[in-house]
């Protein structure tokens, strides 16, 4: 992933130094409540979940979640970035946010900044998202942009339902 700049903000490629923000961020109750609990209890499991997380996608695929960070300060305020989850046929938009980088319109900014690199730059053909059925906020950045509703997951062994949101490139 290289860096993307928007107007408010920076979204670059994870290093194990963002460890304390990543502690910070997975034990959100947002997170914990949609997202699910990664056992992420210290520091050393905050560099784990980067080196075995986006830091292997990102050398893997050539693109991962990345850190969002406010241009005004540098402050770390939360994740956005493109990944390849094995239970989905396309490569997927994920973000989150801290409560300091929520209501502002931020995700919005940092989805819709991927969504163009993945589907400009990178030239993926289509990019899906899944969201809980509860997360209605999520539901609305992904519409902001650009992604439209498409069908209800099912439940799996391990996930509830979830709802899958798409885009398509321009022809």
């Amino acid at each position: 992933m290289q860096t993307l700049h928007t107007e408010r903000l920076t979204i670059r490629p994870f290093t194990e130094d963002d460890a304390a923000f990543i502690l910070e961020l997975v034990n959100d109750a947002d997170w914990l409540r949609f997202i699910g609990d990664k056992q992420v209890r210290n520091l050393d499991d905050a560099r784990r979940y980067l080196r075995d997380g986006p830091l292997a996608m990102m050398a893997r695929r050539g693109h991962a979640l990345g850190c969002v960070e406010r241009r005004s300060d540098g402050r770390a305020i939360g994740m956005c970035g493109l990944l390849k989850r094995d239970s989905l046929d396309d490569v997927d938009l994920g973000f989150a946010f801290l409560p300091a980088g929520r209501g502002q319109g931020c995700a919005r900014e940092a989805a819709a900044a991927v969504v163009e690199h993945g589907l400009r730059t990178l030239g993926l053909p289509r990019i899906v998202a899944i969201t809980d059925p509860d997360n209605q906020a999520s539901a609305r950045v992904l519409e902001a942009a650009g992604l439209r509703f498409e069908r209800l997951l099912p439940p799996s062994a391990t996930t509830k339902s979830l709802r899958l949101f798409a885009i398509r490139a321009a022809p």
